[in-house]
């Protein structure tokens, strides 16, 4: 029987919770020895098993097996179809399931360009004159509602404003389609010129000064001509609204209630600016609508929506800070900090949404266009043989053919090479690399490894890096090791089947390794997710000073700031070849990219706030480097001990300890997460049943619930 790790302090706990209950380790399957069958391709599948959950019948359990034969038929069959008979897929009946993050390293979020937009210069209709000839010439989408060209001014008042005008500017781009509209600053000397009035779609007035009589009448003007204004925390208002100062509420994190345009309510935290609106008793209150109430005693309105004139003006003005982040607050508290982080994507979503209703576009804008692939390396000495090895496995052309991805080794850069998702070149010639987003010096600083990430394929955009290596892993020598990094992807899915693009600023690579079956690893093949979690902490965690960042690991593939926000996540996949697996991992997590959610420099720069340090933000690159380092201390260590080797470490910044849980469904019975078992499954303990593993192939775990469900 396998051994049971428990934590110290967890059986101390339950001790006294049930100090007569016996804890029993429930047996768990040794992992039968996986051969391939030679004769028919056919797909091996792992005998990996783990005791049943209390109170899982029979009819389950045979539900279960008549699945897993389904899906052994149809890998079967693509094996076959894709004549891949040379080697074989192991589908681990222990971690597919749980490890799916579709196609992509992460959940993440669409990139929003960063384009250096001009001011509004003085002659503003020369100005907006070249700007839609130069659009048109692009051949650039029109969004033209209203008869208006699609430009947006930012108002900031008398001031210059320039860091604010940045912040304000960022967030639209991260929300509207950034091909259809240009973004401008309006200067206080160019409110009384009126071309603007004529040549813009939407006015945001972001700026608590007072609006002077002649800057107000133009802004009327512009509503009567149809033009749509956005308030955030101003003191523009019109007709039957007015504003009304509360101190209390100054600079101070509340909860909204927003009414969404399909009429369901959404809540969220956000910095409120100390005022709220009040009606104005008139005959016609029909223009004024509320939108957004704080959840006080008083529903104080904060967000309202008001039309004007017969053209199609209309405002929407809020007293909630939706254009700020986290990074432009001067959050207090520590409640504040994790209010409005967790509250970050509903603000983009409300915010989205207060945009569309106003005639604006938050399509998805083009994805970008993928870019070549560079061979980079760590060693000079290990590339010259990766080129040596590259000379006798790739056809006249340089092709080295794949099912997933062909890539086409040249020497340099040609300006018509051609990128396509199934053929991608590769350069061999690194003196012709540079990247704005990634350092060959930093990651090479960074990497103290024997045989990992020694040989990079690296590129800006891609589809996914899992596909990258495919067609290389299985015959390089092992002292090669292979990792693939890339910038942004295009083809990451969010939830509900929506296409999303990985941001600038997240770490993003797979990485592979090959593990022989007949080893502690090889025949635990799911510990290989945790070490890998464990690694992405241990890469911040270990730093000198940084090791009270508070980044932990989620059971089974999660890597989280405290137990509140998800940082990143871990994809394993899995091939048999003879007496070896091949293991793909597929690693993704957020590092400077602050917005939709949360990343570790927003981490980094909570802790210098709260501890007076000045540790340095870190860099993609960086850390990449440091978890393959890790990673491959931690697969050493476990190699030699087991299990044993590495839990210590892995319970010290997991999130589960203590954690109640119901098993089965929302009314199951009561069990305490204690550990996880020889073969890396969470284990739990029931009052009166002592400890069982809990299958990952047929539970998804989720914290927030605090419920163990299983799936359908």
């Amino acid at each position: 029987l396998p051994a049971v790790h428990l934590q110290e302090s967890t059986l101390k706990e339950l001790a006294q919770v049930a100090p007569s209950i016996k804890e029993q380790s429930v047996s768990s399957t040794q992992m039968d020895e996986v051969t391939p069958d030679a004769t028919t391709g056919t797909t091996a599948r792992s005998g990996l098993r783990v005791a049943e959950s209390a109170g899982q019948g029979e009819e389950e359990k045979s539900k279960l097996e008549k699945e897993s034969e389904h899906e052994d038929e149809s890998s079967s069959l693509s094996d076959k179809e894709t004549g891949s008979g040379e080697h074989y897929h192991l589908h681990l009946s222990s971690c597919r399931e749980c490890l799916q993050l579709e196609n992509s390293t992460i959940e993440s979020v669409r990139f929003a360009s960063a384009e250096n937009i001009p001011e509004l210069s003085d002659d503003c209709n020369s100005k907006l004159e070249e700007m839609n000839d130069d659009c048109l010439a692009r051949g650039i989408k029109r969004v033209n509602l209203a008869g208006k060209p699609p430009n947006v001014l930012i108002y900031l008042g008398s001031e210059t404003a320039k860091v604010e005008f940045e912040q304000v500017k960022s967030i639209l781009q991260e929300c509207i389609d950034t091909d259809s509209y240009t973004i401008y600053q309006l200067h206080e000397e160019q409110v009384l010129k009126a071309p603007w009035i004529d040549n813009s779609l939407l006015l945001i007035i972001a700026t608590e000064e007072p609006i002077s009589e002649e800057n107000h009448k133009q802004f009327m003007k512009f509503l009567s001509k149809g033009g749509k204004i956005l308030g955030f925390s101003s003191s523009f208002t019109f007709d039957g609204i007015q504003i009304k100062r509360k101190n209390k509420l100054k600079r101070t994190v509340h909860e909204l209630v927003v009414s969404k345009m399909d009429n369901t309510e959404i809540k969220l935290n956000l910095l409120v600016s100390g005022c709220i609106f009040e009606e104005v008793m008139k005959e016609d209150t029909s223009k004024v609508k509320t939108l957004s109430r704080l959840n006080n005693a008083d529903k104080d309105i904060v967000i309202v929506h008001l039309t004007y004139g017969d053209s199609g003006g209309e405002a929407i003005l809020s007293q909630a800070h939706l254009e700020l982040d986290i990074n432009s607050m001067d959050v207090q508290t520590e409640e504040d900090f994790n209010l409005l982080k967790i509250s970050n994507t509903k603000r983009y979503e409300v915010l989205k949404e207060i945009l569309i209703s106003l005639g604006l576009s938050c399509e998805l804008s083009e994805i970008p266009m993928l870019t070549p692939v560079y061979l980079l390396s760590s060693d000079e000495e290990i590339h010259l043989a990766f080129l040596k090895w590259l000379e006798g496995n790739v056809d006249t052309e340089g092709l080295r053919a794949s099912s997933k991805v062909s890539l086409k080794f040249v020497s340099s850069c040609e300006s018509k090479m051609e990128v396509t998702p199934s053929l991608m070149p590769v350069i061999t010639e690194m003196g012709s690399f540079s990247s704005e987003h990634f350092s060959l010096k930093t990651y090479q600083q960074n990497l103290q490894t024997k045989k990992l990430g020694k040989i990079l394929l690296f590129t800006e955009v891609t589809t996914t890096t899992m596909d990258l290596l495919d067609g290389l892993m299985f015959e390089l020598p092992e002292e090669m090791g292979l990792i693939a990094i890339a910038v942004r992807q295009t083809q990451g899915k969010g939830r509900g089947g929506n296409v999303w693009l990985s941001p600038v600023g997240c770490a993003l690579s797979t990485l592979h390794i090959a593990v022989p079956l007949h080893s502690n690893l090889g025949q635990r093949i799911p510990f290989i997710q945790h070490l890998v979690s464990l690694a992405v902490v241990e890469s911040v965690r270990s730093i000198p000073g940084y090791e009270d960042i508070d980044l932990r690991v989620k059971w089974p593939n999660d890597i989280y700031y405290s137990d509140l926000m998800k940082l990143g996540g871990v994809l394993v996949t899995s091939t048999l070849l003879e007496k070896t697996f091949h293991i793909l991992i597929g690693f993704g997590f957020n590092v400077s990219n602050s917005n939709p959610t949360i990343c570790i420099n927003d981490l980094i720069a909570k802790f210098n706030k709260e501890e007076g340090t000045k540790l340095k933000p870190l860099t993609a690159d960086c850390l990449i480097a440091r978890t393959v380092t890790v990673l491959e201390r931690l697969i050493d260590i476990f190699q030699e001990k087991g299990p044993n080797g590495v839990l210590p470490r892995y319970y010290k910044y997991w999130i589960h300890s203590g954690k109640q849980v119901r098993l089965h469904n929302e009314e199951g019975p009561i069990a305490w997460i204690v550990g996880i078992d020889d073969y890396g499954f969470l284990q739990v303990h029931e009052e009166g049943k002592g400890v069982e593993s809990v299958h990952p192939d047929g539970n998804s775990f989720d914290m927030l619930r605090n419920l163990i469900v299983p799936k359908h």
